[in-house]
């Protein structure tokens, strides 16, 4: 039998998958959906990334929804960062009826309302869920850098800092630490210790304290401590065997984009760390959902960008897939976005010259299409998207125009007393909720200080004591002597002296030992 030589059928074609794989919608062809004609991911693939990109308002947010909800379903833990607030509704079911109905039958979805089993998170406690604590250590110089937004060679000094520190024993788990270290390193007793390989100008450790004093004022202070939460607790599966949804509540911190995107890829980066090689799996281990992308970019360092890219390179084997969801591609490095093997690209705008130059850079870096790309994405309704994904063998699918499902949970966010109540009812709580302050570099320093402080304070004590000692003295030798007594008047006389010279010499040891106290060894 031939292939069919239709455009629709033959898009289709690429997208009929013999493995798992997630629904995403149907084929849309000339403006008209086409239900017999659906669009899908394979499971196997969603360790090979993707991007989730469009403008404002064109339905982001409800695609990540509706792919994390069938990622749970087939037993694969996701993890989403909810920056305004309206992710939480995947932790209860949606309501039907309405567009959701309508939606439904369009795309031929057979739509069942289904809450997926969710944890709620926070960056240190600021807002509500289990607080999400790095130490300063873990975090590193690089992210560090990045969020304090510091040169190369700032950056470079830091990470001179952090080598110092790890040397001497000096755990960096707080901002205090940090602190102290950069203070000593440039006090008097300290800079000696930098001195053979480099030292640290006083003018770099005023930046770098000026900027984590900045820091702190946007409430940083909360983030870095202990307990230091343990990334793989994203892993886990619920009791009925579908996925977790770890939602990292952002809303009480949108105002402080660099630092959640920078936490963001911290998180990315200790998983990274912790897990073993994999290599390719039926399912991955885990989907990391990256939302406004666009933020960890901006201003990035070289070093900063050459780290996401290795991370996004090499976390591929460990059984991890990241989304990044942002406006454009182009917010996306290239190196990166080389690495995503899944796009699904929902409506631009061509509103001004700079949204006409994104518009034509977005269909470049699609495959050879069947539509005109350029027209079609700056018409593409709510819900609808072009979309290319690898296909089980890993080849780019054929460029699909799409109207995509409708989410079965809630497409909103839940109730703010559900959502507290969620969180307390979790048994990471506990665990998680208090911060600890243990001996850290702040702690070892201060101590170190105060003893030096109190040794000198002896020491001028007893250089003090010593001086008046000595001015009695000399206050001593020129004052009138004062009259003898009468038993010094009989020492002293020539009679007594005469006498004690004719006694024996063992009644003079006597008279001796009486005379210097030591009779008292005898008792």
């Amino acid at each position: 039998m031939s292939q069919s030589t239709d455009p629709p059928d033959a898009i289709a074609a690429g997208y009929a998958f013999t493995g798992p794989a997630l629904e995403l919608g149907a084929l849309l062809w000339d403006g008209t959906c086409t239900p017999s004609r659906q669009i899908r991911i394979p499971l196997s693939m969603l360790n090979r990334h993707g991007l989730v990109a469009g403008a404002t308002g064109t339905g982001k947010t409800k695609t990540l929804q509706l792919i994390a909800e069938q990622l749970s379903a087939n037993g694969v833990p996701v993890f989403l960062a909810d920056v305004k607030g309206d992710v939480s509704g995947i932790s209860a079911p949606g309501v039907p009826g309405g567009k959701t109905a309508e939606r439904a039958a369009e795309v031929a979805q057979e739509w069942e309302p289904t809450a997926c089993p969710a944890e709620f998170y926070s960056l240190g406690g600021i807002g509500p869920g289990i607080p999400v604590r790095a130490s300063v250590t873990a975090f590193g110089p690089v992210l560090l850098s990045k969020v304090l937004q510091l040169n190369q060679t700032q950056e470079q000094s830091l990470g001179l800092i952090f080598h110092y520190a790890d040397s001497k024993g000096l755990e960096l788990i707080d901002l205090k630490d940090l602190r102290a270290v950069v203070a000593f390193l440039v006090s008097d007793k300290g800079k000696p210790e930098l001195k053979g390989i480099g030292g640290l100008s006083t003018v770099t450790a005023g930046v770098i304290l000026r900027a984590l004093t900045a820091f702190e004022q946007q409430g940083a202070s909360e983030f870095f401590g202990e307990p230091e939460f343990d990334t793989s607790e994203f892993l886990r599966t619920a009791p009925d065997g579908r996925g977790l949804v770890s939602v990292l509540e952002l809303p009480a911190v949108q105002d402080k984009p660099q630092l959640f995107s920078t936490f963001l890829m911290w998180l990315l980066a200790d998983l990274y760390a912790d897990l073993p090689e994999v290599g390719d799996l039926e399912r991955p281990k885990l989907v990391f959902f990256f939302d406004e992308a666009h933020l960890l970019f901006n201003g990035a360092s070289k070093a900063f960008l050459e780290s996401i890219t290795q991370t996004v390179r090499l976390i591929r084997s460990k059984g991890i897939g990241v989304f990044f969801v942002t406006q454009t591609p182009k917010d996306v490095p290239a190196d990166v976005l080389a690495q995503l093997g899944n796009r699904v690209q929902h409506a631009l705008r061509a509103f001004t010259p700079d949204d006409a130059k994104a518009l034509k850079a977005t269909v470049r870096t699609f495959p050879n299409s069947a539509y005109d790309l350029e027209e079609l994405l700056t018409q593409l309704g709510t819900g609808e998207a072009v979309v290319t994904v690898l296909s089980e063998k890993g080849a780019p699918t054929p460029v699909a125009a799409t109207r995509l499902r409708a989410p079965q949970s809630l497409m909103g966010p839940v109730d703010p007393a559900a959502l507290d109540a969620a969180v307390k009812a979790s048994l990471l709580y506990s665990r998680y909720a208090e911060p600890v302050d243990r001996e850290s570099a702040y702690e070892k320093i201060t101590a170190e200080q105060a003893a030096a402080e109190a040794e000198a304070e002896a020491a001028a004590a007893a250089a003090e004591a010593d001086k008046q000692a000595k001015a009695e003295v000399r206050a001593g030798r020129g004052a009138p002597k004062p009259e003898p007594s009468l038993a010094q008047q009989v020492v002293g006389s020539g009679l007594f002296r005469s006498l004690a010279r004719s006694i024996g010499t063992q009644l003079g040891r006597e008279i001796s030992r009486s005379l210097f106290g030591t009779a008292r060894r005898r008792r």
